[in-house]
């Protein structure tokens, strides 16, 4: 005997001694000319001639697929599900460990910010005008020794000019930026 029997091919492959005799009856076995099976071709016949939607059910699987033709769609959807779960859950994950945050909250933190750098920058010039006038009319006295009066709101006016252009600038960049 060359081959297996049909109980060593049905130990062999995993299936039972019906379905292997059924299998043969089908000629999805390969046979040597004295009647054995040949294991390695009678594998691969059966691979090619068998449905996998058959397989799956005869070893406990869902039942869903009917057709060979719509076993590679679902095969695609179950795994397309299975895909989009897990980055849902790596998704939760990272939130919960805080390298996620949330786009729309983030933004708002940094038009917060934004908007406070701003009002800080506006009102600068009304807070340290005063201060300027004094210091340079000071500054001109002592090398002039000449007595001199800096207007504090014209000054003012000056700062707030070049603060917004510059602020404009900055706008501007964050413009071409984004």
């Amino acid at each position: 005997m060359q081959g297996m029997s049909e109980r060593e091919y049905a130990a062999h492959s995993g299936l039972s001694r019906g379905g292997v005799q059924k299998a043969r009856r089908n000629g999805r076995l390969v046979l040597f000319d004295d009647g054995s099976i040949d294991a390695n071709g009678s594998d691969a016949r059966r691979a090619e001639m068998t449905d996998p939607d058959q397989q799956r059910r005869s070893l406990g699987g869902d039942g869903l697929i009917s057709g060979p033709g719509e076993t590679s769609s679902y095969l695609k959807a179950r795994t397309a599900l299975t895909v989009y779960q897990a980055q849902e859950r790596q998704l939760a994950i990272q939130k919960k460990k805080g390298t996620l945050v949330d786009r729309a909250r983030a933004e708002t933190l940094v038009f917060r910010l934004a908007r406070q750098e701003r009002d800080v920058w506006v009102t600068w010039p009304g807070r340290v005008a005063a201060l300027m006038a004094a210091q340079i009319s000071a500054e001109v006295e002592r090398q002039t020794g000449a007595s001199v009066t800096i207007e504090t709101a014209i000054l003012q006016r000056v700062l707030e000019a070049h603060v917004r252009d510059q602020l404009d600038a900055l706008a501007d960049l964050r413009v071409s930026l984004g």
